[in-house]
């Protein structure tokens, strides 16, 4: 047995959780697996170096992914078996309201999650399609794996109504051992967490976690939206630095990280531009060649000439 089996019995209960939109659809649920379950997936979670270390800028960073989970043990090919079965599915459909999930087979951004001491994950809303198959992203569903972890450690998933606005209400949930949190992906499912500050004598530790992305091929016509890449919000200036205030080290070091990070969603977004553009001149190339090719020319060189 995988699942707590007191699980199916709380699906109603869970519902009415999830929809109460505080700030949006979400649900928090303790002891999701069963512990023995559970301690298995700890037991088979990679180390840090198996997985792929690098941030979006293509730099080595302290957050490591991988994303196929099969081959990383038994309890990790059951986890696939689990979250792929009909079943499963339906059962996360009747706690969120979301009918005819699909399971991600590419594990696309999700899988097992490390994060080691001086991450963070700014304010962010996701992808809202699949890359290859173009599903509407629809949940994300994440396992957190830490026995140990302190409400003054960083690391705490943040719910954020609107990032950018100076009411913005954030919900905090610690990432426990064996404790699940369902939430809705959508243009307003702002999320983060704030930066992991261990105490010395826990530097060891890492913040661990599963994820796991369900998809539907529709969605309701209100939560439609143009497709994108993941939208992030950065951090604006602490709250400290105000008219008359000395810059210290520490200071300047903050402001030195608020910079890189600014400039590295920047580059992400100019190599999104850039690969646009060139998908679009290829797209234009195909379209020039060929005897549609040829028609659009005469008929330019004809309209160009009425012009003169």
């Amino acid at each position: 047995m995988m699942l707590n089996p007191a699980l199916k019995p709380a699906a109603e209960r869970l519902a009415t959780q999830f929809r109460e939109r505080n700030p949006f659809r979400h649900v928090v649920i303790d002891e999701f697996f069963t512990p023995e379950y559970c301690a298995q997936l700890l037991a088979q979670f990679p180390p840090f170096e198996r997985g792929n270390a690098r941030n979006e800028a293509g730099e080595l960073g302290n957050k490591s992914t991988i994303e196929k989970i099969r081959d990383l043990g038994p309890a990790f090919a059951a986890l696939d078996d689990l979250v792929q079965s009909r079943d499963f599915l339906d059962l996360i459909g009747r706690i969120t309201g979301i009918d005819d999930l699909l399971y991600d087979p590419f594990y696309f951004g999700g899988g097992t999650h490390e994060n080691r001491n001086g991450q963070d994950l700014d304010a962010h809303v996701d992808f809202n399609r699949h890359p290859v198959e173009r599903w509407h992203r629809r949940l994300n569903l994440i396992v957190y794996l830490n026995h140990e972890w302190g409400v003054a450690w960083g690391g705490a998933l943040e719910l954020h109504s609107d990032p950018r606005a100076a009411d913005d209400r954030v919900i905090s949930i610690a990432p426990l051992f064996n404790r699940a949190v369902i939430f809705e992906t959508t243009e307003l499912s702002w999320h983060a967490f704030p930066r992991i500050a261990l105490p010395e004598d826990k530097q060891a530790l890492t913040r661990k976690s599963v994820a796991l992305y369900f998809y539907t091929k529709e969605r309701p016509a209100d939560e439609l939206a143009d497709t994108h890449s993941t939208i992030y919000v950065d951090l604006p200036l602490p709250e400290h630095f105000v008219p008359g205030h000395t810059l210290d080290a520490a200071d300047v070091e903050e402001l030195r990280v608020l910079l890189t990070r600014r400039d590295q969603h920047n580059q992400r977004l100019y190599r999104d531009l850039t690969s646009l553009t060139a998908q679009l001149e290829q797209a234009q190339a195909a379209l020039n060649q060929g005897r549609l090719g040829r028609l659009r020319y005469f008929a330019r060189r004809v309209l160009a000439g009425l012009h003169r």
